[in-house]
């Protein structure tokens, strides 16, 4: 976006006039002067609440009664299946928000810890889609200022203004990420007005729309007694609740349900992985089942068609964010430990070891269960994903050896100093590494004794030498010593610790991924986002979660404690059209095409050295580089996917 067009947006609601004097009002009297100019102020505060609106802010941005910007247009109106709902129309972007329609009904009393459940009612006057719902109940940083609910299980549905419910838009469904345990659709840094305005421009007009799932235990209870329920993996459940919810209702708000993109950041893009290798993917049997002579023969894989195409950025299939806690087995002693220590936290406790504590959770006051929760988990919530040969069916890496996923185009991607975000606070006392002992220690972490053949092995791909670590020595020229203030703070080897936990944890994941795909013949397009945005220091470099902003097209910050593009040059807006036109190329015509800058993405096809190529993201102008770096310790990692990281 131009710096021109940034200035139109921030003006908007001033009319443009012919005056005297400062604000159009030149001539009158004081009094006259002042009571108009607290009537533009007030008029200047209502159109900026309607604007945070239209930006997908905090439910508390949402008041009733915004205008519509003199358009006339009436509040747009759908009818899905249970009934009538009526939304808001934004005349400044010209699209119709339909917010916080639910999909499924409310998980709270006996539906607490139960995989979720369609509605059941219907009616005949139209209900309110006017104000964002609550998030799903989380314990981080992302939480912080939202209100927060059990009932949660709601979607959001932005469009284009004026299209007929036969249009048969394409249709990208936004999965947010905040590591399974906080967040919600309605972050401000999830903007969807803006790509979907991107697309009208584009002349390849879509519909957005983001889903809420619960989140850590509320989402992920796991233990023998949800296993025996079958009420395991809760949160991927929801998502695909709500996918089954568009298939059916989506036509109405005039979408094409087989022209449906998943698309989900972080977690998100985990979670997009977990719809793709759901109940074993695409193939017609179990390549696990006939190998086995277990009993344990798993029905015929499915793939729902509730999707046509991916796009995951950092994570996706074969991810899993704590290997320690991605376990081998269901009834793992970690997860089972984790459900006991919930239940004797609360007043359920004389119920612990029997049937009846599943039971006896669900009738706990919200109040009771959250504080039990917050204790067991230090507000973080080590509960994640299980192998419940179900929805997961086995683990990530054996279903993409075995083309067990959902054959659709997929989009993914890194950025190139991921690492940055998760190697850090491992060294003695939660400081930094700095000793090759202390890096080896660190292995624990992710499962390997650090005198094990694995740990050595690891230690010899991934050296002690900064001009191969991460972020790059272009990056931040500056070597970490003992003079340097930064290495008290993150060691002397984060450089070393950095690399190999970006690669572990998402890089070679992300480049296994590209593999499969490839293999099996299914289009796939990977990129390496490398910008240094406004707000992040050179020693963290182009880490975590950094390119949203670009892709969401969100030039203003919105939602952002510092926003990434203040004081940028205009390659950072360019690259910010750039990837979010390649994204709605992709949504619109599963091809990631860009007509205004050259450079062609590639799809991923192996070459001479047993890798393909990516798209690299840089302020400066894009390009495609061989998907090579640090291939020999990312080889090993994939090779070891299993057999030492329990993925």
């Amino acid at each position: 976006m131009s710096k021109k067009d940034g200035e139109k947006r921030r003006a908007w609601g001033e009319e443009k006039c012919i005056s005297t004097g400062p604000g159009c009002v030149g001539g009158l009297s004081l009094r006259l002067r002042v009571i108009l100019s607290i009537a533009i102020m007030l008029l200047r505060l209502v159109s900026l609440l309607c604007v945070s609106a239209s930006a997908l802010a905090a439910p508390s941005s949402q008041p009733s009664g915004c205008p519509s910007g003199g358009s006339g247009k009436q509040a747009p109106v759908v009818t899905v299946k249970n009934g009538s709902y009526v939304g808001v129309h934004n005349s400044y972007y010209n699209q119709d928000f339909f917010l916080g329609v639910p999909y499924a009904q409310p998980p709270v009393n006996d539906l607490r810890f139960r995989i979720p459940q369609s509605l059941n009612e219907s009616w005949s006057e139209p209900k309110q889609a006017t104000a964002y719902p609550p998030f799903c109940v989380g314990y981080g940083g992302d939480d912080t200022g939202h209100e927060v609910s059990e009932d949660c299980l709601y979607l959001e549905v932005i469009r284009p203004s004026g299209i007929s419910e036969h249009a048969k838009l394409p249709v990208a469904v936004w999965i947010h990420g905040g590591g399974l345990f906080m967040g919600g659709s309605n972050d401000a840094r999830y903007n969807l007005s803006f790509i979907v305005q991107n697309s009208v421009e584009q002349g390849t007009p879509m519909m957005a729309i983001s889903v809420q799932y619960r989140l850590s235990a509320w989402g992920f209870l796991a233990g023998d007694e949800m296993l025996a329920s079958g009420n395991t993996n809760i949160g991927f459940r929801d998502q695909r609740l709500a996918l089954h919810w568009i298939n059916e209702n989506i036509a109405a708000f005039g979408g094409d349900k087989n022209k449906v993109t998943i698309w989900g950041e972080s977690a998100g893009a985990q979670s997009v992985g977990a719809q793709l290798l759901a109940y074993n993917g695409n193939s017609s049997f179990s390549l696990l089942s006939l190998s086995s002579k277990s009993q344990n023969l798993y029905p015929i894989s499915r793939d729902d068609g509730l999707f046509r195409a991916a796009i995951a950025e950092s994570g996706g299939p074969g991810i899993a964010w704590f290997p320690t806690l991605f376990v081998k087995t269901y009834n793992s002693s970690a997860y089972q430990t984790l459900y006991q220590t919930l239940v004797a936290n609360t007043s359920c406790a004389s119920t612990l070891n029997t049937t009846a504590s599943l039971p006896c959770l669900r009738t706990l006051p919200f109040s009771e269960l959250n504080s039990a929760l917050n204790i067991s988990t230090d507000g973080l919530g080590p509960f994640f994903p299980v192998i419940d040969h179900d929805f997961v069916h086995t683990y990530p890496s054996m279903q993409l050896h075995a083309g067990n996923f959902v054959h659709v185009p997929f989009l993914i991607g890194t950025n190139t100093d991921e690492g940055t975000s998760f190697g850090s606070d491992y060294g003695p006392n939660g400081t930094g590494v700095n000793t090759d002992a202390e890096f080896l220690s660190t292995l624990a972490s992710t499962g390997i004794p650090s005198n094990s053949a694995s740990a050595n092995e690891i230690a010899t791909l991934y050296p002690n030498n900064q001009s191969l670590g991460i972020p790059s020595l272009s990056t931040y020229p500056t070597l970490y010593t003992p003079s340097n203030p930064l290495s008290a703070f993150v060691g002397l080897q984060f450089r070393r610790l950095a690399a190999y936990f970006g690669d572990f944890v998402l890089i070679a994941p992300r480049r296994l991924t590209a593999l499969s795909w490839a293999k099996f013949g299914v289009p796939c397009y990977t990129y390496r986002f490398d910008v240094l945005v406004n707000g992040i220091p050179p020693y963290i470099g182009a880490t975590h979660f950094q390119e949203v902003s670009f892709v969401f097209n969100n030039t203003r910050g919105e939602g952002y404690a510092v926003n990434p593009f203040a004081n940028e040059t205009s390659g950072y807006f360019e690259l910010a059209r750039e990837m979010s036109g390649r994204w709605v190329g992709f949504v619109t015509g599963l091809r990631p095409d860009w007509n205004e800058r050259g450079v062609q993405w590639p799809a991923y096809k192996v070459g001479s050295q047993g890798v393909g190529e990516n798209i690299v993201f840089q302020a400066n102008g894009s390009s495609v580089e061989v998907d090579a770096w640090r291939k020999e310790g990312i080889e090993w990692i994939n090779e070891h996917a299993l057999s030492v990281y329990g993925r």
